[in-house]
């Protein structure tokens, strides 16, 4: 029997706003897209709305609520930052000064500052995978990660998106509050937001929540999947938010509420020179990615947690927030259709990923073919059968790569054909050899050494 979406009661109602509308779109484009269940918030500024469709898990098919907490994965990394940044505001540490004054174990790369760790520019690899950092210490793994020898570039002159660099934060919240990080983000955010906290590893949660699904290849339907962050990580990934809960945040982004003094907020929004995020974003602050749309910088965030996709945006000029969440990866896909039903319902033209500009046609880049590495992660970019670039990340199968003459990439789909954005090569401005690649803001340098 083919998976159906429950209907969902009406959540809250502004006589301004095209509720009924979204209401049926959100239903329409979540069934479209496989997606068992997903949430849409708006603040124009002066009203609220709210809309929610579909099952928390197709196992049970429990239905979804405005006050459902989805795992939010990345998106937890604003947060994060917020804690550190309302510290800095306290005068508790200097964002500007080596992060290894308060940790011994960033010892190994005493350049590193506060603020390079909350915009991705410290230069830290990614740092190990879940099941990998679930066997160690949360000191244990910055020591073996935040390395001279594994950095990837001169710290602040550069963006490499950086778990272990939030992992550190994280650890910097603990040392100085003298409590555990879900502690902290309890206390020092959550609560004065008024949201009620839910963290990946609860066992009572204390409010429904949402488990993340995958498509099932064989049969086309959703199954439920198992989240495997691991504890030291949750600083960067385990926080769980319903799409009104990431509002209210947002409202905290653009300076409208008691939670963060409008210069706090106006500081994380505050571009860094140096972060070229590439295809994430225009542009990253201190814990925010930034968009640019129409002549405005929008901030926020996108996260996926294990088959959940969540995304943020806050325009701080008009005070407009837009959050959503969806418990399938297909809701990335339903959150872009949804951002053009959003313009084309409300006017409001929230910017749902990053363009590409007019490159012209794809060209030969010969001299990208190489081995590259982010910490323990390797990149291997090799001619495919057809001559043409492929590439492959810790030995998986390799996705052939579409080159530009501006060095950007793209990543085909070798079964549909379709093409994602994937990244940058770097050429050494001393020697002209392609000697980095950035892939999904993640920067890998090149090595050879098989």
């Amino acid at each position: 029997m083919p998976y159906t979406i429950p209907a969902a009661p009406v959540a809250l109602r502004t006589p301004s706003l095209p509720h009924r509308e979204l209401q049926d779109r959100l239903d329409e484009l979540a069934r479209a897209h496989r997606v068992p269940g997903a949430q849409l918030a708006l603040n124009t500024g002066a009203d609220v709305l709210a809309v929610h469709t579909g099952a928390t898990d197709v196992t049970t098919g429990r239905l979804f609520t405005e006050d459902t907490a989805v795992p939010l994965g990345s998106l937890t990394k604003p947060f994060t930052a917020a804690l550190v940044m309302l510290l800095a505001d306290d005068g508790d540490l200097d964002l500007d000064e080596p992060a290894a004054g308060q940790l011994a174990e960033l010892a190994g790369t005493p350049e590193v500052t506060v603020r390079q760790l909350l915009g991705h520019t410290s230069g830290l690899p990614t740092g190990p995978d879940s099941d990998t950092a679930a066997a160690t210490t949360s000191a244990r793994y910055l020591a073996a990660v935040c390395t001279a020898r594994d950095l990837l570039f001169r710290p602040g002159t550069d963006f490499s998106y950086s778990n272990a660099g939030y992992v550190a934060a994280g650890r910097l919240v603990e040392a100085v509050t003298g409590m555990p990080w879900p502690e902290a983000v309890r206390t020092l955010l959550l609560e004065p937001l008024g949201v009620r906290p839910a963290f990946l590893g609860d066992t009572a949660p204390g409010r429904p929540v949402a488990v993340g699904h995958a498509v099932n290849t064989a049969t086309g339907l959703p199954v439920a999947t198992r989240q495997n962050l691991a504890p030291l990580e949750a600083p960067a990934g385990a926080l769980l938010a319903s799409a009104l809960d990431l509002v209210a945040f947002g409202n905290a982004l653009t300076g409208r509420s008691d939670l963060l003094p409008p210069a706090v907020a106006k500081e994380m929004r505050r571009a860094e020179p140096a972060a070229h995020p590439g295809t994430l974003a225009d542009g990253w602050g201190a814990g925010l990615a930034l968009y640019q749309r129409d002549g405005r910088v929008w901030c926020g965030h996108d996260g996926n947690a294990q088959g959940t996709s969540c995304h943020l945006r806050a325009d701080p000029e008009s005070g407009v927030v837009v959050a959503f969440t969806g418990n399938a990866g297909g809701a990335t896909a339903l959150w872009r259709d949804l951002a053009d039903e959003l313009a084309r319902l409300t006017g409001i033209r929230v910017p749902a990923e990053t363009p590409t500009a007019d490159r012209g046609g794809p060209v030969d880049l010969p001299g990208c073919a190489g081995t590259y590495r982010n910490g323990s992660m390797v990149y291997r970019v090799a001619p495919g059968p057809d001559g043409m670039p492929g590439l492959s990340v810790d030995g998986d199968l390799a996705l052939p790569l579409v080159c530009y003459a501006d060095l950007s990439c793209d990543l085909r789909d070798p079964v549909t054909g379709l093409v994602e954005p994937g990244g940058r090569f770097h050429r050494d401005p001393a020697t002209g050899v392609i000697d980095r690649v950035q892939i999904s803001g993640r920067t890998a340098r090149r090595t050879d050494d098989g």
